[in-house]
């Protein structure tokens, strides 16, 4: 490989210890690149080569962390953050990946990319940050714990829709190029608000090509465009999934969306500082969930109580807590274009959550009680009369309010439904106008 890292002087930040040890990373790193052919074939020297910068690259942490505490950094815990994931995620998922592929060539070319653009992207930002040069990149990232909680619906999510295991590898990704891409922007608004939701994904494309390539039959080692706008409807569902968990955004809806160049992408990094940037390995290729929503920490992540604002602060906190809750719609479909059809219908007004299957149905019941079934009458192996038996058998459940979601309307249909005595139903083509005002009404009449 012909890569090579050029230290420009305008990158030191004008601390000796820490632009020694910079210099000294890049110097391992271009060594590492100029591996000769029979010297990358052996195991050995990649991996003594490998141990030496990650040796060094702990011990400059530790060198910037002591120094970031003597001049009482005011975001020392930030950085320490950012260091402790590539430590602790970003550098072991690089090394499983080696051992994975026998330390090949383009495995050893991945961790040295990944490795540079580490380095160049934190020393450019954080680190001359700590010199008074400019902003910190990462300042805004969402705090630990939603953080957190965020990694986990994504991981869930990435398997649920994909079957795809997923470990996180760096939580402050900075847009570094892996393998072939594909970078898809969605942008999420609604009326009268300048407040965006903005997230980016970014897919290997092998990923693509080995899940939904490969659910839609396609043979191909190549994306086309029947795959790729087969790639947008489910990457958008994806994205509306993990929004979901955001109580505010249930209001919003896709306003814009684009397929980005890795240039476009690089533009959107520089100009804008992420509240999410997490990067995902699947094992079938890497993954990245960008987003920027600045209005997620506006007054920060609540009002911190002191003694002058305790009192009230705690009342005001109550009065919210205990306002009239929103009526909760549970949706039960095999469909999923009509579940989200129904979650972007009807959230806002409601809290809306969905299922796709009756056995789905009982569960989701069992752990939060619904206001209002709307039950799909023709689904596969458990149908909605069967689901509707099993509710009204119990009397926990007997008196849950049941409407049934239907695409039949001849006599011989509609008498079946009303047989079983529901609180009504819906037929699918009905406008979504129509169908939200019926809704509206039945609980009005409530």
């Amino acid at each position: 490989m012909d890569n090579q890292l050029e230290w420009k002087e305008e990158f030191d930040i004008g601390v000796k210890i820490i632009d020694e040890e910079h210099r000294r990373l890049v110097k391992i790193i271009n060594k590492l690149f100029a591996l000769g052919e029979e010297e990358r074939k052996s195991r050995k020297a990649c991996q003594e080569g490998i141990k030496y910068f990650k040796e060094h690259a702990m011990r400059h942490f530790e060198d910037e962390e002591k120094y970031m505490e003597l001049i009482a950094y005011e975001d020392l815990e930030m950085h320490r953050r950012i260091h402790r994931g590539f430590r602790e995620n970003t550098l072991p998922a690089l090394e499983q990946e080696l051992a994975r592929e026998g330390y090949s060539s383009d495995a050893v070319d991945h961790f040295l990319g990944v490795c540079a653009g580490w380095l160049i992207g934190h020393t450019l930002t954080e680190d001359q940050a700590i010199a008074g040069e400019g902003e910190g990149k990462w300042k805004d990232l969402l705090p630990e714990k939603e953080l957190s909680d965020l990694k986990r619906v994504i991981s869930k999510l990435l398997y649920d829709m994909f079957q795809l295991k997923s470990q996180v590898i760096s939580e402050a990704y900075g847009g570094e190029r892996f393998g072939k891409g594909v970078y898809y922007r969605l942008v999420y608004g609604k009326e009268n608000d300048d407040k965006k939701w903005e997230i980016i994904l970014v897919f290997e494309e092998k990923i693509l090509l080995s899940t939904v390539g490969k659910i839609m039959g396609v043979h191909s080692n190549k994306l086309d465009v029947m795959l790729l706008n087969a790639v947008r409807y489910t990457a958008s569902q994806f994205v509306w999934r993990v929004m979901g968990h955001f109580p505010s955004a249930k209001s919003y809806e896709l306003v814009e969306e684009n397929l980005l160049t890795y240039e476009q992408f690089q533009e959107v990094f520089e100009e804008k500082k992420p509240q999410v940037s997490l990067l995902f390995d699947t094992n079938a290729g890497y993954f990245s969930y960008c987003m920027f929503a600045p209005h997620l920490l506006q007054g920060g992540i609540g009002t911190p109580l002191a003694a002058d604002n305790a009192l009230r602060e705690v009342e005001k906190y109550l009065r919210e807590r205990d306002k009239a809750p929103v009526p909760k719609i549970l949706v039960v479909d095999d469909s999923m274009t009509i579940r989200m059809g129904m979650r972007r219908l009807l959230s806002g007004k409601y809290e809306v959550s969905e299922v796709d299957s009756g056995a789905a149905a009982i569960r989701a019941v069992t752990l939060d009680r619904p206001d209002l079934i709307l039950l799909d009458y023709e689904m596969p192996v458990c149908d909605g009369s069967h689901v509707f038996e099993m509710l009204r058998a119990e009397k926990e459940f007997e008196d849950i309010p049941v409407i049934f979601l239907t695409s039949r309307d001849d006599p011989e249909s509609v008498k079946k439904v009303l047989s079983l005595k529901p609180e009504g139903y819906l037929l699918k083509y009905l406008k979504p106008a129509d169908i939200k005002s019926r809704i509206d009404e039945y609980f009005l009449k409530r």
